[in-house]
Protein backbone atom coordinates (compact mmCIF):
# COMPACT_ATOMS: atom_id res chain seq x y z
CA UNK A 1 0.00 0.00 0.00
CA UNK A 2 2.13 2.88 -1.26
CA UNK A 3 1.52 6.46 -2.20
CA UNK A 4 1.25 7.26 -5.92
CA UNK A 5 4.76 8.71 -5.79
CA UNK A 6 6.29 7.09 -2.68
CA UNK A 7 9.48 9.16 -2.82
CA UNK A 8 7.75 12.53 -3.13
CA UNK A 9 8.22 14.81 -0.15
CA UNK A 10 5.15 15.50 1.97
CA UNK A 11 4.60 18.14 4.61
CA UNK A 12 3.08 18.16 8.08
CA UNK A 13 -0.39 18.86 6.69
CA UNK A 14 -0.26 16.17 3.98
CA UNK A 15 -3.32 13.97 4.28
CA UNK A 16 -4.84 10.84 2.80
CA UNK A 17 -8.48 10.59 1.66
CA UNK A 18 -10.54 8.69 4.21
CA UNK A 19 -14.04 7.21 4.30
CA UNK A 20 -15.57 10.14 6.07
CA UNK A 21 -19.07 11.51 6.61
CA UNK A 22 -19.28 14.17 3.95
CA UNK A 23 -15.78 13.44 2.66
CA UNK A 24 -12.50 14.17 4.39
CA UNK A 25 -8.88 13.26 4.94
CA UNK A 26 -6.52 12.27 7.71
CA UNK A 27 -3.07 13.84 8.20
CA UNK A 28 -0.29 11.35 7.55
CA UNK A 29 1.70 12.43 10.63
CA UNK A 30 0.11 12.44 14.06
CA UNK A 31 1.05 12.47 17.73
CA UNK A 32 0.29 9.38 19.76
CA UNK A 33 -0.31 9.85 23.49
CA UNK A 34 -0.21 6.24 24.70
CA UNK A 35 1.29 6.25 28.22
CA UNK A 36 1.70 10.01 28.11
CA UNK A 37 -0.31 10.00 31.33
CA UNK A 38 -2.99 12.27 32.70
CA UNK A 39 -2.28 15.86 33.65
CA UNK A 40 0.39 18.22 32.38
CA UNK A 41 2.39 15.56 30.53
CA UNK A 42 -0.28 14.97 27.91
CA UNK A 43 -1.47 18.59 27.77
CA UNK A 44 2.05 19.85 27.15
CA UNK A 45 2.84 17.18 24.54
CA UNK A 46 -0.30 17.97 22.54
CA UNK A 47 0.31 21.73 22.70
CA UNK A 48 3.93 21.31 21.63
CA UNK A 49 2.83 19.09 18.75
CA UNK A 50 0.20 21.54 17.54
CA UNK A 51 2.72 24.38 17.80
CA UNK A 52 5.12 22.29 15.68
CA UNK A 53 2.52 21.88 12.94
CA UNK A 54 0.94 18.53 13.81
CA UNK A 55 -2.77 18.39 13.00
CA UNK A 56 -3.56 14.83 14.06
CA UNK A 57 -3.78 13.60 17.67
CA UNK A 58 -4.39 9.95 18.57
CA UNK A 59 -5.72 8.94 21.98
CA UNK A 60 -7.99 6.22 23.43
CA UNK A 61 -10.42 5.78 26.28
CA UNK A 62 -8.11 3.28 27.94
CA UNK A 63 -5.23 5.78 27.93
CA UNK A 64 -7.12 7.87 30.49
CA UNK A 65 -5.93 11.16 29.00
CA UNK A 66 -8.76 12.25 26.70
CA UNK A 67 -9.56 15.18 29.00
CA UNK A 68 -6.02 16.51 28.66
CA UNK A 69 -6.03 16.08 24.89
CA UNK A 70 -9.20 18.15 24.55
CA UNK A 71 -7.95 20.84 26.92
CA UNK A 72 -4.68 21.18 24.98
CA UNK A 73 -6.50 21.54 21.67
CA UNK A 74 -8.67 24.33 23.07
CA UNK A 75 -5.68 26.07 24.66
CA UNK A 76 -3.65 25.85 21.46
CA UNK A 77 -5.75 28.34 19.55
CA UNK A 78 -5.79 26.04 16.51
CA UNK A 79 -9.34 25.87 15.12
CA UNK A 80 -11.07 22.59 15.97
CA UNK A 81 -11.83 21.93 12.31
CA UNK A 82 -8.08 21.88 11.55
CA UNK A 83 -7.25 19.12 14.06
CA UNK A 84 -8.02 15.48 13.32
CA UNK A 85 -8.80 13.73 16.62
CA UNK A 86 -8.85 9.95 16.97
CA UNK A 87 -10.02 8.03 20.01
CA UNK A 88 -10.74 4.35 20.54
CA UNK A 89 -13.43 2.19 22.08
CA UNK A 90 -12.05 -0.20 24.68
CA UNK A 91 -13.17 -3.82 24.49
CA UNK A 92 -14.92 -3.77 27.87
CA UNK A 93 -17.36 -1.27 26.37
CA UNK A 94 -18.17 -3.33 23.27
CA UNK A 95 -21.81 -4.09 22.52
CA UNK A 96 -24.77 -2.48 20.76
CA UNK A 97 -26.01 -0.67 23.88
CA UNK A 98 -22.73 0.17 25.63
CA UNK A 99 -20.83 1.50 22.61
CA UNK A 100 -22.86 4.74 22.25
CA UNK A 101 -22.48 5.40 25.98
CA UNK A 102 -18.73 4.92 25.71
CA UNK A 103 -18.42 7.41 22.85
CA UNK A 104 -20.56 9.94 24.71
CA UNK A 105 -18.20 9.53 27.67
CA UNK A 106 -15.15 10.04 25.45
CA UNK A 107 -16.70 13.15 23.88
CA UNK A 108 -17.43 14.48 27.34
CA UNK A 109 -13.84 13.88 28.42
CA UNK A 110 -12.50 15.50 25.25
CA UNK A 111 -14.98 18.37 25.42
CA UNK A 112 -15.82 17.85 21.75
CA UNK A 113 -19.02 17.43 19.77
CA UNK A 114 -17.48 14.78 17.52
CA UNK A 115 -14.26 12.89 16.85
CA UNK A 116 -12.78 12.61 13.39
CA UNK A 117 -11.99 8.91 13.71
CA UNK A 118 -13.37 6.32 16.15
CA UNK A 119 -11.70 2.93 16.32
CA UNK A 120 -12.53 -0.45 17.79
CA UNK A 121 -9.38 -0.98 19.84
CA UNK A 122 -9.15 -4.78 19.73
CA UNK A 123 -10.78 -7.60 17.69
CA UNK A 124 -12.73 -9.17 20.57
CA UNK A 125 -14.73 -11.95 18.89
CA UNK A 126 -17.92 -12.14 20.95
CA UNK A 127 -19.38 -8.73 20.12
CA UNK A 128 -17.27 -7.67 17.13
CA UNK A 129 -20.05 -7.43 14.55
CA UNK A 130 -22.69 -5.83 16.76
CA UNK A 131 -20.14 -3.29 18.01
CA UNK A 132 -19.20 -2.40 14.44
CA UNK A 133 -22.88 -1.93 13.64
CA UNK A 134 -23.08 0.48 16.59
CA UNK A 135 -20.11 2.45 15.21
CA UNK A 136 -21.85 2.73 11.85
CA UNK A 137 -24.89 4.22 13.60
CA UNK A 138 -22.70 6.66 15.54
CA UNK A 139 -21.13 7.81 12.28
CA UNK A 140 -24.58 8.35 10.80
CA UNK A 141 -25.48 10.47 13.84
CA UNK A 142 -22.40 12.65 13.25
CA UNK A 143 -20.70 11.79 16.53
CA UNK A 144 -17.72 10.44 14.62
CA UNK A 145 -16.76 11.44 11.11
CA UNK A 146 -15.07 8.17 10.21
CA UNK A 147 -14.80 4.71 11.81
CA UNK A 148 -12.14 2.07 11.78
CA UNK A 149 -10.40 -0.68 13.69
CA UNK A 150 -7.15 -1.30 15.51
CA UNK A 151 -5.10 -4.47 15.79
CA UNK A 152 -7.26 -6.40 13.30
CA UNK A 153 -5.67 -9.21 11.31
CA UNK A 154 -6.59 -9.95 7.69
CA UNK A 155 -9.04 -12.63 8.88
CA UNK A 156 -10.68 -10.20 11.30
CA UNK A 157 -11.03 -7.60 8.57
CA UNK A 158 -12.49 -10.05 6.09
CA UNK A 159 -15.01 -11.39 8.59
CA UNK A 160 -16.14 -7.91 9.63
CA UNK A 161 -16.54 -6.57 6.10
CA UNK A 162 -18.23 -9.73 4.84
CA UNK A 163 -20.70 -9.69 7.74
CA UNK A 164 -21.64 -6.03 7.50
CA UNK A 165 -20.70 -4.79 4.01
CA UNK A 166 -19.13 -1.76 5.72
CA UNK A 167 -15.39 -1.26 5.25
CA UNK A 168 -13.29 0.33 8.02
CA UNK A 169 -11.57 3.54 7.00
CA UNK A 170 -8.39 2.64 8.88
CA UNK A 171 -6.66 -0.34 10.47
CA UNK A 172 -4.20 0.85 13.11
CA UNK A 173 -1.57 -1.85 13.68
CA UNK A 174 1.91 -2.25 15.10
CA UNK A 175 4.13 -1.55 12.13
CA UNK A 176 7.83 -0.77 11.74
CA UNK A 177 10.76 -2.27 9.81
CA UNK A 178 11.09 -5.15 12.29
CA UNK A 179 7.37 -6.04 12.02
CA UNK A 180 6.18 -5.21 8.51
CA UNK A 181 3.08 -7.44 8.34
CA UNK A 182 3.25 -7.45 4.54
CA UNK A 183 0.33 -9.82 3.97
CA UNK A 184 -1.93 -7.75 6.24
CA UNK A 185 -0.85 -4.49 4.59
CA UNK A 186 -1.67 -5.98 1.19
CA UNK A 187 -5.07 -7.17 2.40
CA UNK A 188 -5.83 -3.67 3.68
CA UNK A 189 -4.87 -2.27 0.28
CA UNK A 190 -7.07 -4.82 -1.47
CA UNK A 191 -10.00 -3.91 0.79
CA UNK A 192 -9.45 -0.15 0.53
CA UNK A 193 -8.44 0.25 4.18
CA UNK A 194 -5.77 2.80 5.14
CA UNK A 195 -2.91 1.48 7.26
CA UNK A 196 -1.86 3.43 10.35
CA UNK A 197 1.36 2.49 12.15
CA UNK A 198 1.55 2.42 15.93
CA UNK A 199 4.92 1.94 17.65
CA UNK A 200 6.62 3.22 14.47
CA UNK A 201 9.73 3.96 16.54
CA UNK A 202 9.73 0.42 18.03
CA UNK A 203 9.14 2.04 21.45
CA UNK A 204 12.85 2.95 21.23
CA UNK A 205 13.78 -0.74 21.45
CA UNK A 206 15.64 -0.84 18.10
CA UNK A 207 16.89 2.71 17.63
CA UNK A 208 20.48 1.49 17.91
CA UNK A 209 20.13 -1.05 15.10
CA UNK A 210 23.30 -0.89 12.94
CA UNK A 211 21.42 -0.61 9.65
CA UNK A 212 19.28 2.24 10.93
CA UNK A 213 22.33 3.98 12.35
CA UNK A 214 24.14 3.66 9.03
CA UNK A 215 21.23 5.04 7.03
CA UNK A 216 20.74 7.85 9.55
CA UNK A 217 24.41 8.78 9.16
CA UNK A 218 24.06 8.79 5.36
CA UNK A 219 21.13 11.21 5.41
CA UNK A 220 22.35 13.20 8.44
CA UNK A 221 19.22 12.43 10.45
CA UNK A 222 18.31 10.55 13.62
CA UNK A 223 17.21 6.93 13.53
CA UNK A 224 13.76 8.06 14.71
CA UNK A 225 13.47 10.38 11.70
CA UNK A 226 14.58 7.57 9.41
CA UNK A 227 11.89 5.27 10.83
CA UNK A 228 9.17 7.88 10.38
CA UNK A 229 10.33 8.69 6.86
CA UNK A 230 10.32 4.97 6.00
CA UNK A 231 6.67 4.73 7.10
CA UNK A 232 5.69 7.81 5.12
CA UNK A 233 7.36 6.54 1.96
CA UNK A 234 5.51 3.26 2.40
CA UNK A 235 2.26 5.23 2.30
CA UNK A 236 1.30 4.69 5.94
CA UNK A 237 -0.22 7.08 8.44
CA UNK A 238 2.25 7.30 11.31
CA UNK A 239 1.70 8.34 14.96
CA UNK A 240 5.01 8.51 16.85
CA UNK A 241 4.63 9.07 20.58
CA UNK A 242 6.77 11.49 22.55
CA UNK A 243 6.43 13.66 25.63
CA UNK A 244 9.60 15.63 24.90
CA UNK A 245 9.27 19.00 23.14
CA UNK A 246 12.62 18.48 21.43
CA UNK A 247 11.70 15.05 20.11
CA UNK A 248 8.20 16.12 19.07
CA UNK A 249 9.76 18.80 16.87
CA UNK A 250 12.48 16.39 15.71
CA UNK A 251 9.89 13.77 14.73
CA UNK A 252 8.21 16.32 12.48
CA UNK A 253 11.48 17.11 10.72
CA UNK A 254 10.98 14.44 8.08
CA UNK A 255 9.57 16.41 5.19
CA UNK A 256 12.73 17.77 3.58
CA UNK A 257 14.57 14.58 2.69
CA UNK A 258 13.96 11.23 1.02
CA UNK A 259 15.32 7.76 1.59
CA UNK A 260 16.68 6.31 -1.62
CA UNK A 261 15.34 3.08 -3.10
CA UNK A 262 18.53 1.35 -1.95
CA UNK A 263 18.18 2.69 1.60
CA UNK A 264 14.52 1.64 1.68
CA UNK A 265 15.50 -1.86 0.56
CA UNK A 266 18.11 -2.17 3.32
CA UNK A 267 15.53 -1.16 5.91
CA UNK A 268 12.94 -3.50 4.36
CA UNK A 269 15.38 -6.36 4.96
CA UNK A 270 15.14 -5.86 8.74
CA UNK A 271 11.74 -7.59 8.98
CA UNK A 272 11.80 -10.36 11.58
CA UNK A 273 8.28 -10.42 12.99
CA UNK A 274 9.40 -8.59 16.12
CA UNK A 275 6.61 -7.30 18.39
CA UNK A 276 7.46 -4.64 20.93
CA UNK A 277 4.82 -6.11 23.28
CA UNK A 278 4.72 -9.90 22.71
CA UNK A 279 1.55 -10.32 24.76
CA UNK A 280 -0.30 -7.89 22.48
CA UNK A 281 -0.64 -10.20 19.49
CA UNK A 282 -4.07 -10.13 17.75
CA UNK A 283 -3.26 -13.25 15.75
CA UNK A 284 -4.12 -15.20 18.91
CA UNK A 285 -7.73 -13.91 18.74
CA UNK A 286 -10.32 -15.94 16.80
Amino acid sequence: MTATHPNDLVDATSALPIRHAGGGAIPRLGLGVFRAGAGAGTRDAVRWALDAGYRHIDTAAVYRNEREVGAAIRQSGVPRAEVSVTTKLWREDYGRASTPRALEESLGQLGLDYVDLYLMHWPSPETRVETWAALVELRERGLCRAIGVSNFTAAHLDALIDATAVTPAVNQIELHPFLQQRALVQRCADRGVLVEAWAPLTKAQRLADPTLLAVADEVARTTAQVLIRWSLQKGYIVIPKSSSPTRIVENAGVFDFNLSAQQMARIDALDEGYRTAPGWDPSTVD
